[in-house]
């Protein structure tokens, strides 16, 4: 299974599964649904989301999703997985709780370590 990961709001993802599909707040501003690989996440996470509670991680399989991923260069970060289009709900396979540690900072859960086994 190939597995890409994204962050959100708890709040956002519930209101995603009542409508049917999940767009994301980059979807309108850059055209794309910001993603990461298992490697990433945790660098994504501590830059952008630093000290943010109320986070969930999106466990999606690539395979499942209806539109087009483009894998793209970051300069000086890699190549990280853009979804253009409406994540449909059904590609996500699990939800993980993603709350930093005290000092704000986050690790990976256990669930998710687990699935690259």
């Amino acid at each position: 299974m190939n597995i890409i990961l994204h962050i959100t709001q708890k709040q956002q993802w519930e209101q995603a599964k009542l409508n049917g599909s999940y767009r994301g707040d980059t979807l309108d501003s850059e055209g794309f649904i910001h993603c990461s690989i298992l490697e990433q996440v945790i660098k994504v996470a501590n830059s952008f989301f630093y000290n943010q509670k109320g986070l969930v991680l999106l466990c999606i399989e690539s395979n499942r999703v209806q539109p087009e991923i483009r894998y793209e260069s970051v300069e000086n970060e890699g190549t990280f997985p853009h979804i253009y289009g409406a994540l449909n709900i059904d590609s996500v396979f699990q939800v993980v709780g993603f709350e930093p540690n005290e000092d704000g900072y986050f690790a990976l859960p256990q669930e998710v370590i687990s699935l690259s086994k």
